[in-house]
């Protein structure tokens, strides 16, 4: 594509000032610019770990999950030029579709059920997609590198992770149910491919049918626990029919029971809360995702919820 001849117009949601619709000739793509040391956010798994390759990584998975899961092409990729401080690009096929955390709201009972069973599919089949051990994907090649500073078991990243400012039974109670969901974790050995940020606003969806059109911003993609997306997905989406949906038709793809399916899901997502709550003054979600860990941490639940988060 010729970039210089094509109009620019800002997308939004994701990473403000860095995804770009780009018109040629009436044909449409998506641009995305990889600014900034890593291009990507920090802290848990998937962010600030690949050393500035974020934009190889990013086509790299694209490539690899084609025709398995919804994902635009790739279309170019230019890496960043040292010399004149050009950052990396990579162009994508524009999907279609609505995104889904606007379309969802607005949609029935037999209308959420019907997406959460298409979702439902999605992050089974992203949860089939093994790999030999947990960690950021760190080159085009998509290497398993090691988490740098990162802890090895979530009581450990309780202890470690920037929480000052949980009281002193909040945190008695946060460090109570990590062990807990630890132990349940660790019942299942299997590393697969992680999305990383499957939630309702990285999905496009078809309006009319309510099938997924698109799966983005893979910018927190890694090697890791199986439920992890599938408690992303769930993290504050509670709707019963919605919920159910999505955890029979994994139930159907993947064989694990709806009620153990959610437990672990509760409880790989505990990690995420964790680091976001770490991130809470840079984030709205981050924000979120505090209020909703500090109601775990009261109830000792890692399935606690208050339709006040």
């Amino acid at each position: 594509m010729d970039l210089a001849a094509a109009s620019l117009s800002p997308l939004p949601g994701g990473w403000s000032g860095q995804m770009f619709l780009a018109e040629v000739a009436g044909e449409r793509s998506v641009v995305r610019v990889y600014a900034g040391p890593g291009g990507g956010p920090g802290g848990g798994p998937g962010g600030g770990q690949r050393r500035g390759a974020d934009a190889e990584v990013d086509a790299s998975l694209l490539r690899l999950v084609r025709g398995l899961v919804p994902v635009p092409d790739v279309l170019e990729l230019k890496r960043a030029d040292a010399a004149t401080g050009m950052p990396a690009l990579l162009v994508t096929s524009y999907l279609p579709g609505v995104r889904g955390d606007l379309l969802l709201p607005d949609l029935d009972e037999a209308g959420r059920r019907t997406l959460g069973r298409h979702l439902g599919v999605l992050v089974a089949d992203l949860g089939g997609m093994p790999q030999l051990e947990a960690g950021p994907f760190v080159d085009a090649t998509l290497r398993v590198g090691r988490w740098e500073g990162y802890a090895d078991g979530l009581a450990e990243l309780v202890g470690a992770a920037p929480l000052d400012h949980l009281s002193p039974v909040e945190r008695e109670g946060l460090a109570a149910v990590a062990e807990e969901v630890q132990a349940l974790l660790d019942t299942v050995t299997r590393r697969v491919l992680v999305h990383g940020d499957l939630s309702p606003g990285n999905l496009l969806v078809d309006p009319a049918t309510l099938a997924v059109t698109g799966l983005v911003d893979w910018e927190l993609a890694h090697a890791g626990h199986p439920f992890a997306d599938l408690g992303s997905l769930l993290r504050f989406e509670r709707d019963p029919a919605f919920t159910a949906a999505v955890l029979e038709a994994y139930a159907e793809r993947r064989g694990t029971p709806p009620d153990r399916a959610l437990a672990l899901a509760r409880a790989a997502d505990l990690w995420a809360l964790v680091d976001l709550a770490g991130r809470r003054d840079r984030d709205p979600v981050a924000a979120r995702a505090d209020r909703l860990l500090r109601v775990v941490a009261r109830s000792r639940d890692a399935a606690a919820w208050d339709p006040d988060v």
